[in-house]
């Protein structure tokens, strides 16, 4: 899947000006965004761009505060590429070694995820993914049963299945997305990871212990409902893909619509990521 990327570059900005910007896109399907020195980077489906669109979006704010973007084309095929030659191991806590096939292994880590980056999403190197992760493994998934939405590279799949986790599914709608989690479970061993290809539409209707849920506020909104109601009682949820001010309130409100009660949360600049329970 080719992805159209925007770089955006806001002047002057005091901060709450690109999360203006990122709550627009949001919501005319941007699904990933990445921080930068001067702004942030945009990343949609290029089958999906619709620059009609997003001049609607962005006009409102034309006249509040001075920002301009540029547009490329970023074919499936640079992924690797790109990520091969600047993907670099992280650890989460001292606890999980994450590492590329052609990287040294460290097994004097508790857990070792190995990621082939076929992709920019979803390697454990953005603040969501590190934090959820943090989050997991403060929990029990001993012989739990757990959702995946917005999978990625299946990363959280494989440290749940690492963590105990005996019954996983993870789903994403990006084809790559779906391929990359099936390969990349094989390559942990993540024997009782499946995956669909799909949005809230294709989750089973099944009962989980725990839902991971790292995408952005806009399709967390859209897709709450489901997610309630496939979480047993007592169930926990974590959310993550969205910023503390203002969206960490409007996640809470949201949830407790369907008897969702927030926890607790993490923060790592102005990205949070969040535990539920039902």
């Amino acid at each position: 899947m080719n992805y159209t990327e925007l770089i955006f570059t806001i002047n002057n900005a005091v901060g709450y000006e690109r999360d203006l910007l990122i709550d627009a896109l949001g919501g005319i399907d941007f699904d990933t965004f990445e921080e930068t020195e001067l702004g942030f980077k945009a990343y949609i489906p290029q089958a999906s761009f619709d620059e009609a669109a997003l001049e609607e979006a962005l006009s409102a704010y034309r006249e509040m505060f001075d920002f301009s973007y540029e547009r490329n084309l970023i074919p499936q095929k640079n992924w690797n590429q790109e990520w091969e030659s600047n993907f670099e191991p992280i650890q989460i806590s001292d606890q999980v070694w994450v590492r590329a096939t052609f990287h040294e292994a460290r097994p004097d880590f508790p857990y070792e995820i190995v990621i082939d980056p076929k992709m920019a999403f979803g390697t454990g190197h953005h603040q969501t993914t590190a934090m959820m992760m943090e989050l997991m493994l403060a929990a029990d998934f001993k012989g739990k049963k757990v959702l995946d939405m917005g999978c990625g590279t299946g990363i959280l799949a494989i440290l749940a299945e690492k963590l105990g986790a005996t019954d996983l599914m993870a789903i994403d709608y990006d084809p790559v997305c779906y391929e990359s989690t099936i390969e990349n479970a094989a390559l942990n061993n993540a024997n009782h990871t499946k995956a669909l290809c799909g949005s809230k539409d294709v989750i089973p209707n099944e009962q989980y212990d725990i839902i991971l849920a790292n995408i952005n506020r806009n399709i967390l909104i859209d897709q709450m409902d489901r997610y309630a109601e496939v979480l047993k009682p007592g169930g926990e949820i974590y959310f993550s893909g969205f910023y503390e001010e203002p969206d960490l309130q409007i996640i809470k409100d949201e949830a407790g619509k369907y008897g969702l009660k927030y926890i607790t949360h993490l923060k790592n600049k102005e990205w949070v990521a969040a535990r539920f329970n039902l």
